[in-house]
C-alpha cells in the first residue's frame, strides 16, 4: 500500500496530546490482550496437540496471524515510541514538530516489512499504514485468532471430559452384561456394547486431534468463540448406551425373580390342564346324556408348550438369563392364551347340560307355580309334567323335543291360570304372570 497524499490540518498540540493519549490506551489495551491471547490454556494445547483436518489447517493460519499480530503491534509500538519522542523535545512543540506528529499520527507512516506483509498475503515486500488502519487491522487479526482458540478450547473442556465418563459407564456396564450372559455374538446388547466402544474411541481421538470439527458456530454471532460444541454423536451413543442398561436391568430383573415366574408358569398350564381333561370328561357326560346334539372335539394340552417350559429351567439352571428373558414373556402370554382356550372348551362342551338345567328349573319352577294355586293334581298338567319330566331325567335327553314338552305344560298352565302369558315359540324363558303380580320363578 502507497502513501495517498497529506494527512490533513496541521493538528495544535491539544489534538497532538489526545491523539496520544488515546493511542497509548489502545496501545496497553492490545498489549494486554495479545498477552492473555499467548498465555490462553487453548492455545498452549493447540501448540502441544497433534492436529489433523480442519484444526490442523486453521491453527496453522492462526500461528501466522498471530506471528504477524506481533509484529504490527511492534510496528505500532515503535511509532507511538517515535511521537512520544517528538512530542516531548519541548513543552511547547514547534510548528515543524506538529507537522512531523500530524504525518505521524494521521499519515500513513507505520511500515511493516518483508515476512509480516507476505504473511498476510499481500505478496508485497512491505505495507503502509495509518495507526489508526493498523489498529483496526489488528484488532481483525485478534478477533479470528481468539476464535479458533476458544473454539477448539471449549470443544476441548466439554467433550472428552463428558466421553471418558460415558465410556466408565460403559466399562461398568459391559463387566455387569458379561455376568447375566449378555455377550458380543450372543445377544443383541453386547454387540451393541461393542459398537459403542469402538465408536467413542474413534470420538474421542478426533476430538483431540480436529475439536473444530466439532464445534457449531452461533448464526449470526461475530463475537470470538460464539457457537457451542456439537455433541450429535455423543448424545447418540449415550442415548444408545441408555438403552443396553435398560435390557440388562430387564434381564436382572429375570434372575431375581425367574423360579417365582416359572412357578406361576407351571401353575397356569396345570389349571389349562385339567380344565381340559375335565371338558374331555365332560364330552363324555354329554354324549352319554344328549341326543341328538354336535358337541365339540376337546383338543389335548400343547406338547410344545411343556417343552418350552423344560428349556426355561434349563436356561436358569445354566445361569442364562438374556435367553431365559424373552423365552419367558412369550411363555407367560402362551400360558394365559392356553388357560382361556381350555375355559372356552369346557364352555362350549357343557352347553348341552346348561340347556337341559335351564329347561329342567323352568318346568319346576311352573309346577310350583300351579302347586300354589292348588292346580297340581289337575290331569293335564300331571300328564304333561310327567311326560317333560321323563324327557328331561332320561338319558340320552333329546333337547329339542325336551324344550317341546316344557313349552306344552307352560302354555296348558298358563290356560287354567287365565293368565295372559307370552311363550316364546322356541326356547327362553316365558314371562308368566297370576292374577296377584307373582312371578312362576
Amino acid at each position: 500500500m502507497g502513501v495517498t497524499g497529506a494527512p490533513g490540518p496541521v493538528m495544535d498540540r491539544d489534538e497532538v496530546d489526545r491523539a496520544l493519549a488515546r493511542l497509548g490506551a489502545e496501545h496497553e489495551a492490545i498489549e494486554t490482550s495479545l498477552l492473555a491471547l499467548q498465555d490462553h490454556a487453548g492455545r498452549r494445547l493447540l501448540e502441544g496437540a497433534e492436529l489433523t483436518g480442519t484444526t490442523e489447517e486453521r491453527w496453522a493460519a492462526t500461528e501466522a496471524a498471530v506471528s504477524l499480530l506481533w509484529a504490527y503491534f511492534d510496528a505500532y509500538t515503535g511509532a507511538l515510541r517515535t511521537a512520544r519522542g517528538i512530542r516531548a523535545r519541548r513543552r511547547w512543540s514547534s510548528r515543524e514538530d506538529l507537522v512531523e506528529l500530524t504525518e505521524l499520527l494521521r499519515g500513513e507512516s507505520v511500515t511493516v516489512a518483508g515476512a509480516a506483509a507476505t504473511a498476510h498475503g499481500t505478496g508485497r515486500l512491505s505495507e503502509r499504514f495509518t495507526l489508526a488502519a493498523l489498529v483496526d487491522r489488528m484488532n481483525e487479526l485478534y478477533a479470528r485468532s481468539l476464535d479458533m482458540v476458544v473454539a477448539a478450547d471449549a470443544v476441548w473442556s466439554a467433550l472428552p471430559a463428558r466421553i471418558d465418563l460415558l465410556a466408565a459407564e460403559l466399562q461398568r456396564t459391559r463387566r455387569l452384561a458379561h455376568s447375566v450372559g449378555v455377550r458380543p455374538g450372543e445377544h443383541p446388547a453386547g454387540d451393541d456394547l461393542e459398537r459403542i466402544t469402538r465408536t467413542l474411541t474413534r470420538l474421542r481421538e478426533q476430538v483431540v486431534s480436529d475439536p473444530l470439527a466439532f464445534w457449531h458456530r452461533a448464526e449470526g454471532s461475530s463475537a470470538p468463540g460464539g457457537g457451542k460444541p456439537d455433541t450429535t454423536v455423543y448424545d447418540r451413543e449415550a442415548r444408545a448406551l441408555e438403552e443396553v442398561r435398560r435390557e440388562i436391568d430387564a434381564v436382572l430383573a429375570v434372575r431375581k425373580d425367574a423360579e417365582q415366574r416359572l412357578v406361576k408358569l407351571r401353575d397356569v398350564l396345570s389349571r389349562a390342564d385339567r380344565t381340559l381333561a375335565e371338558a374331555r370328561t365332560a364330552r363324555g357326560e354329554v354324549l352319554a346324556k344328549i341326543a341328538a346334539t354336535e358337541v365339540p372335539v376337546v383338543s389335548g394340552p400343547p406338547t410344545a408348550l411343556q417343552e418350552q417350559l423344560a428349556t426355561a429351567a434349563a436356561y436358569r439352571r445354566q445361569a442364562q438369563w438374556h435367553r431365559l428373558s424373552p423365552l419367558l414373556e412369550s411363555l407367560e402370554q402362551k400360558a394365559e392364551d392356553e388357560l382361556l382356550r381350555a375355559r372356552e372348551s369346557l364352555t362350549a362342551v357343557t352347553a348341552p347340560l346348561a340347556v337341559r338345567a335351564e329347561l329342567r328349573g323352568r318346568l319346576d319352577a311352573y309346577r310350583a307355580k300351579v302347586a300354589r294355586h292348588g292346580l297340581a293334581e289337575d290331569p293335564l298338567l300331571v300328564e304333561r309334567y310327567d311326560a317333560a319330566r321323563r324327557m328331561l331325567w332320561s338319558a340320552p335327553c333329546d333337547l329339542r323335543v325336551a324344550e317341546q314338552a316344557v313349552l306344552r305344560y307352560q302354555r296348558a298352565a298358563a290356560d287354567l291360570l287365565g293368565t295372559a302369558s307370552r311363550v316364546p315359540p322356541q326356547g327362553g324363558p316365558p314371562e308368566v304372570q297370576d292374577r296377584r303380580g307373582e312371578s312362576p320363578s
